[in-house]
């Protein structure tokens, strides 16, 4: 399925930004989903990801206790709720989605068959 995300921008640090991803085609309800980042010269990075059911979850231990990954099934979307925002969050933010409840391995690119086109957050300090 496609999949194309929104919610991006220029944010202060500290602040507060929801970003979404809505999928067409494919079984959205039993695919894990999942959201990375790209800062500029660096390799893309696993953020958050969530089970097909909603009920499994994992961070990225520098986002942990700030974003919250979540998703309503009936609309089709996953959403990243992003809190206290800092400078090194800037990235290009993806949303991915996996063939299976649960990916293979949660951080690794490879587990994600599904690919947005990628959403920018700026946050400045």
């Amino acid at each position: 399925g496609d999949l194309v995300g929104a919610g991006g921008g220029l944010v202060q640090a500290g602040a507060s930004l929801k970003l979404s991803c809505t999928a067409s085609g494919g079984s959205f309800n039993t695919s894990a989903m999942a959201w990375f980042r790209q800062a500029p010269g660096k390799a893309r990075e696993f953020v958050a990801g969530l089970s097909g059911s909603g009920g499994g979850t994992m961070y990225e231990e520098s986002v942990k206790g700030r974003f919250t990954i979540s998703r309503d099934n009936a609309e089709r979307r996953v959403y990243l709720q992003m809190n206290t925002v800092k400078p090194e969050d800037t990235a290009v933010y993806y949303c991915a989605g996996a063939n299976s409840p649960y990916p293979e391995t949660w951080f690794s690119r490879r587990a994600y068959t599904y690919w947005g086109q990628g959403t920018q957050v700026t946050v400045s300090s």
